[in-house]
C-alpha cells in the first residue's frame, strides 16, 4: 500500500515534532544527572535560563507556522501549531517552576519583591500570565465553546512573545546579540501577518475600462 504524501505528513510529522520538541528537556535532564556538558557554577540558574530560552524558541516556532502557510500555500504547517504552542508553555512553566520553587524556594515575600523591583522579572511574569488562558483553552472543545472569542483570545500570544523577547533582552544585560536575534525573528513573523492583513484590507483594483 502506497501512502500519499499528505498521509505521511500527518502520520509521521506529529510524532517527529513531538520528539524534537521534547529533546531539549531530555538533554537538560542528562546534563543535570552528570552526563554531557557541565551546568557550571550555578546549575539552577543554568537550567532555569535554558528552559526559558527553549520556551521562547518554541513560541517563535509556533508563530512561524502561519507565515510558512502563507508563503508556501500549504495548510499542513498548521497541524503542529497546537502541539508546539503547548510545548512552549510547558517549557515556560518549567522555567517559572525552577525560579519559584528551586531558586527562590517559594519565598513569596521575596518573590513579590523581585516581581515589583526587577522589571525584567515583571515582564517575564506578565508573558506567563498572558499565556495561561491560551494553554487552558487549547482544546477543540474550548475552541467550539468560545467560538469567535477563541481567536481574539489567542491573539494574546503576540504581546506575550514581545514581552518574552523583552524579558530576555533585559535579563542578559551585556551580550544582547541572542535576544536581539529573537526579536528580529519575531518582527519578521509579525511583519508577514501585518502584510497579509494589509493585503486583505486593500481595495480591489478597479476594472480596466473596456475599449471601444
Amino acid at each position: 500500500m502506497v501512502l500519499s504524501a499528505d498521509l505521511l505528513w500527518r502520520r509521521l510529522g506529529k510524532p517527529l515534532v513531538f520528539a524534537v520538541a521534547l529533546l531539549p528537556l531530555v538533554l537538560l535532564a542528562l546534563r543535570a544527572a552528570g552526563h554531557g556538558a557541565p551546568l557550571g557554577a550555578n546549575p539552577v540558574a543554568t537550567l532555569t535560563d535554558a528552559l526559558g530560552q527553549w520556551a521562547l524558541r518554541l513560541l517563535l516556532a509556533t508563530l512561524a507556522l502561519t507565515p510558512l502557510r502563507i508563503l508556501t500555500g500549504s495548510p499542513r504547517w498548521l497541524l503542529y501549531r497546537r502541539m508546539l504552542g503547548l510545548y512552549a508553555f510547558f517549557y515556560l512553566l518549567l522555567h517559572v517552576t525552577m525560579y519559584v520553587g528551586v531558586d527562590q524556594r517559594f519565598d513569596w515575600p521575596r518573590l513579590l519583591e523581585d516581581v515589583a523591583k526587577r522589571l525584567w522579572i515583571t515582564l517575564g511574569f506578565a508573558a506567563f500570565v498572558l499565556l495561561v488562558p491560551l494553554a487552558a483553552t487549547s482544546t477543540g472543545r474550548a475552541q467550539r465553546w468560545l467560538g469567535a472569542r477563541w481567536r481574539r483570545l489567542h491573539t494574546l500570544v503576540y504581546p506575550a512573545a514581545v514581552l518574552g523577547c523583552w524579558h530576555f533582552y533585559w535579563q542578559v544585560k551585556r551580550d544582547v546579540r541572542e535576544p536581539l536575534a529573537y526579536a528580529l525573528v519575531l518582527a519578521l513573523l509579525l511583519g508577514v501577518r501585518a502584510w497579509r492583513a494589509w493585503r486583505r484590507r486593500a481595495p480591489a483594483p478597479a476594472p480596466a475600462a473596456s475599449r471601444a
